[in-house]
């Protein structure tokens, strides 16, 4: 029986990085970036139109079938309150564009061709903590985002699982990587550390792990499952 072929979104550093290394010698993975590379397809999601050809480059790759869609790209990018009207709504424009809409787009795409296939299929969004807690008075946009993540996968779990169409979500709270160390040390680093009972930030291999459990070994009767990596600072 063939691997499982995969798409992962934002592959190329941090957590996409390591689903993908999560994922290695168990599927054929094509992953996505900025630019074209050796097994990633070069996509800007900020572009509307973008994630459709980045369907359609990952589909070619993968000799016509994609069996498990991940959407991992993202940004946290942000927007003081009291900035001008013009900026705010820009930033909110992009956030859900990227965060939102085109993984949407391609969870779309994915049920159209699972559909079309008859064979059913598997999708894992990488949302965040922020779906549940929200986030700072700069990124209010990154939490509805999110939330909105975390509802599609719902949607499409109620609404396919009689087609074998499986969805996933994870909601990690701060991880470990270049990103987050910066925003760690921005907001006084241990300070808010004190508020993780564990103590410490998720590592991405952890995320990585828990995304390739469900793309590739979770049982069907979880889906529409959140799984939470936050240390125990948000419980629900």
């Amino acid at each position: 029986m063939s691997r499982p072929h995969i798409l992962v979104t934002g592959s190329t550093r941090g957590i996409g990085a390591s689903i993908a290394e999560a994922l290695a010698g168990r599927a054929e993975v094509v992953g996505h970036g900025s630019r074209d590379g050796d097994g990633i397809v070069g996509a800007d999601l900020a572009d509307p139109a973008a994630a459709d050809r980045l369907w359609e480059a990952a589909l070619a790759r993968l000799d016509g079938r994609i069996d498990v869609l991940i959407n991992n790209a993202g940004v946290f990018e942000a927007v003081e309150l009291a900035a001008p009207l013009a900026e705010w709504q820009a930033g909110w424009a992009r956030t859900m564009q990227i965060n939102l809409q085109a993984s949407a787009d391609l969870c779309r795409r994915a049920v159209l061709h699972w559909q079309h296939r008859g064979t059913g299929g598997r999708i894992v969004n990488i949302a965040s903590r922020a779906a549940y807690r929200g986030d700072s008075p700069a990124h209010w946009h990154y939490a509805a985002s999110k939330a909105g993540m975390v509802a599609m996968t719902k949607s499409i779990a109620r609404g396919y699982a009689a087609e074998g169409i499986l969805a996933f979500a994870i909601c990690p709270g701060f991880t470990m990587t270049g990103m987050a160390e910066e925003y760690l040390s921005s907001r006084g680093g241990q300070k808010l550390l004190a508020d993780i009972p564990l103590g410490r930030v998720a590592e991405p291999a952890e995320v990585g792990n828990a995304a390739a459990y469900l793309a590739l070994e979770a049982p069907a009767s979880m889906t529409g499952a959140v799984l939470d990596l936050n240390g125990a600072s948000y419980v629900r």
